[in-house]
């Protein structure tokens, strides 16, 4: 019985389908324990970062190293900045006011003249030849004039006896007069063919130095040519011409007005190298409508050869002189919300913003009109480093020049800042420095 309920299961088990065994885990697991594994590096890797202690606890932990100035005391100029272009007080295209052959040219290129020295000789002996005529012909009628006199003193005489007709006497009257015009317009024509021959020889209208020959030896020269046969041109003194805003305008002329002298000094086209000094001479007679400037002329001395004609320059004007005046570095000067300010250094080693009210600029310095004092300590270096009682280490000190500083030109047209420009609202104290550069221009 036994044995034939084993054999029945057996037989069961065999007409079962068969099933395939599970596999355990896959791929799946595998793929969210490598996700977990790059969330915990890339929270690892990020967590230095917000760890950081604001910039606010770095300060107050340590002090920033700033450079700062001491603010003095001294004389500022106002001064205006201004393109101009040197023009020459004299210039003359040497031509012949007669027409002959170039025989003789008596100057070198680039050479220096003084008015009346020969430059060059044309072809003398056919005028000579004209002058010769007219003279001869001068000398013709001189004799008939001589002889018509005679006659006339003659003819008065047995005149004076009835023995001559008056028509006679009459005629040899007007011979005389007539002889007599001649020989005027003899003494012309000598007089002319004089001149004619003069002109032969070429000489310098005025003092120069003389530019580049125009017409070689052996050419026929006519008055009628363009180029002519060489230009002097005027160096020493030399002018500059120059423009600035109307609105400086009243401000210059006033101080003309008063006697005072301008001076004025010409530097090169980059503005780092002054050229020549000079004083302001004169401003045109009215304003150019379409540009709102008025020209301004300076002369120059120009011993030194440093302008010539044409040349580019960069012009600065001295209007006016403010005398003990409180100056500061323009490296100080901060803009931002709260408008114009400094960061004052405390006896403590703190920061502290200060605002201020600036005057005039001249290079890298600034006119303080309210806000500091002589002897305050201002930062000039790492200001963008500070907040309102900031811990610092100053690492470096200047005093504050009090005689005025060279300012560099600039090759754009400005105007030099009078009074304090509008702060901007839209940075912040810490982002924004105050003007460091040569000059300050609207």
């Amino acid at each position: 019985m036994d044995q034939l309920r084993d054999r029945t299961t057996r037989e069961d088990l065999a007409e079962r389908p068969r099933v395939a065994p599970r596999r355990s885990g896959g791929w799946l697991p595998w793929l969210i324990f490598l996700a977990l594994l790059a969330a915990a590096g890339a929270y690892w890797w990020q967590r230095p970062q917000f760890s950081e202690p604001p910039a606010t606890q770095r300060h107050a932990s340590q002090p920033v190293s700033i450079g700062a100035a001491t603010v003095g005391t001294g004389n500022i100029n106002v001064t205006l900045n201004a393109l101009g272009t040197v023009t020459s007080l004299a210039t003359v295209t040497v031509k012949t006011q007669i027409g002959g052959q170039l025989v003789q040219v008596n100057f070198a290129e680039g050479q220096d003249v003084k008015k009346g020295d020969v430059l060059a000789q044309i072809d003398q002996r056919p005028f000579q030849a004209a002058l010769a005529q007219a003279q001869g012909q001068l000398a013709r009628d001189q004799a008939l004039l001589q002889g018509a006199e005679v006659d006339l003193a003659r003819y008065q005489k047995l005149a004076t006896q009835n023995a001559v007709p008056r028509q006679t006497l009459d005629t040899q009257t007007a011979l005389v007069a007539q002889y007599k015009g001649t020989i005027e317009a003899d003494k012309a024509g000598v007089q002319a063919t004089s001149v004619n021959l003069d002109f032969t020889t070429i000489k310098a209208p005025i003092d120069g130095r003389i530019g580049l020959r125009q017409v070689d030896v052996g050419n026929y020269v006519t008055p009628g040519d363009a180029g002519g046969i060489v230009v002097i041109t005027q160096i020493e003194p030399i002018s500059v011409v120059f423009t600035v805003p109307e609105d400086q305008l009243q401000a210059i002329a006033q101080r003309l007005h008063e006697g005072a002298t301008l001076p004025v000094m010409a530097f090169d086209r980059s503005g780092n190298n002054k050229l020549a000094d000079g004083q302001l001479q004169t401003f045109d007679s009215q304003i150019d409508p379409t540009t709102g400037t008025i020209k301004l002329k300076a002369s120059f001395a120009n011993d030194k050869r440093t302008l010539y004609p044409n040349q580019f320059v960069n012009i600065e004007l001295i209007v006016n002189e403010h005398k003990d005046a409180v100056i500061a570095p323009t490296a100080a000067i901060q803009r931002g919300v709260p408008g114009t300010f400094v960061y004052l250094v405390n006896a403590n080693d703190t920061v502290s913003v200060r605002k201020v009210t600036l005057g005039v600029f001249e290079g890298e310095r600034v006119e303080i009109l309210a806000g500091l004092n002589p002897g305050d300590r201002v930062v000039v270096d790492g200001a963008d480093k500070l907040r309102e009682g900031a811990k610092v280490a100053v690492r470096q000190e200047a005093q504050t020049s009090a005689q005025p500083t060279q300012p560099q030109a600039q090759p754009t047209p400005p105007q030099t800042q009078l009074v304090d420009p509008a702060p901007s609202s839209s940075t912040t104290p810490t982002h924004e420095k105050g003007q460091a550069t040569g000059k300050h221009r609207r």
